[in-house]
């Protein structure tokens, strides 16, 4: 399957390059898009692609490909509606959008949203397991801890090709644009406190909002938020399931912890299953599920099958095959709304405004 790529900063190259590169039995990337020649160059050299845009609109004018790759950072809505718009197929990381408005205007067509950690085998794993169990229904509590260095520690292994000739005006129009798209969200009055939730909200915990749809479904309520520390600190987040039980989030930006580490934790009436996630950008690090059940009986299972890899063959299944992605366009918006639940539940916690849709 010919496609393109949109953006190629780190997730691209750290992630996506190697994965290509490796899986030409599935795909043959024909185009590559980034607002720095430096990186497009980069890029395009490592995967042979001989289309190289600056230009979103003149790519998809130019074609020579059957569906895109949206990886560039930030909101994706505009991308997205111009892919649609023109009959690509698009697999666009998260977040879909920074608002539901720009969701809303969205046309009709094959669109998958990127949350690797959906298609990672421990979590699949974990679901048959809770399958077996009973489901949603056995569930008293999820808990989540995320403990986050910063992303140049991440990356310091990848030897990144760094932007260094993008235009400084066109960079200043472009966060003009994203902080008019946070207030459309949160109002215009939403102050950086909450704005800065939100950004952490969409940008990062929207992993494990994802993780609670697939095993519970979309957090019914948001009863209680709470930052601390100097931004993006530390977070913590709660409220009920849909079904039963409650969750709770605790996110903790540390900037020199040695190791990233996620852990999500599902206790039922019997016993308990937990996943521990490495740092998203290490290749094939397996992810651990421990269940734990009966009289202190512990079993342990690894995979070190790539989640990225398993996610990118799904979205060939999809375009080639029909095979439905685990998030549409619907699981895109419902974490848009939940991450505005989280906003405005500690704006109004704090006595802080909050308008836009978030109201």
């Amino acid at each position: 399957m010919k496609i393109a790529l949109v953006g190629c900063g780190a997730v691209t190259q750290a992630v996506y390059v190697p994965l290509l590169s490796r899986r030409r039995d599935l795909f043959e990337v024909t185009a590559v898009c980034d607002l720095s020649p430096t990186l497009t160059d980069a890029v395009g050299d490592r995967l042979g692609a001989a289309g190289r845009y600056s230009s979103v609109a003149e790519m998809i004018s130019a074609g020579g490909f059957e569906a895109l790759l949206v990886l560039a950072s930030g909101s994706h809505g505009e991308t997205v509606r111009r892919a649609l718009a023109a009959g690509y197929a698009v697999l666009c990381e998260k977040p879909l959008a920074l608002t539901r408005a720009e969701v809303a205007a969205l046309p009709e067509g094959r669109l998958m949203v990127g949350y690797m950690k959906q298609y990672d085998p421990a979590v699949r794993r974990a679901e048959e397991v809770l399958a077996a169990l009973g489901g949603p229904e056995v569930i008293r509590a999820v808990e989540v801890t995320v403990l986050h260095p910063s992303g140049e520690s991440q990356l310091a292994f990848a030897n990144l090709e760094q932007a260094r000739d993008v235009d400084a005006g066109l960079l200043g129009s472009l966060r003009d644009a994203e902080s008019a798209l946070v207030s459309r969200a949160l109002g215009e009055s939403a102050p950086e406190a909450v704005r800065n939730l939100y950004g952490v909200s969409l940008g990062s915990i929207c992993h494990d909002l994802s993780l609670l749809r697939r095993f519970t479904g979309a957090p019914a309520d948001i009863s209680y938020v709470e930052t601390w520390g100097d931004a993006p600190g530390s977070i913590e987040i709660s409220g009920a399931l849909p079904v039963r039980g409650r969750f709770s989030i605790r996110w903790h930006y540390l900037e020199d912890y040695p190791a990233y580490r996620e852990t999500v934790a599902i206790h039922h009436d019997r016993g308990s299953l937990e996943l521990v996630f490495p740092s998203p950008y290490l290749m094939n690090a397996p992810t651990t599920l421990t269940v734990v059940s009966g009289a202190e009986s512990r079993t342990e299972w690894r995979e070190v099958t790539e989640a990225f890899e398993v996610q990118l063959a799904a979205f060939h299944a999809f375009v080639n095959e029909g095979k439905p992605p685990l998030t549409d366009v619907g699981g895109g918006l419902e974490d848009i709304v939940t991450a505005q639940r989280i906003a405005a539940r500690y704006a109004v916690q704090h006595g802080l405004p909050i308008g836009g849709e978030a109201a």
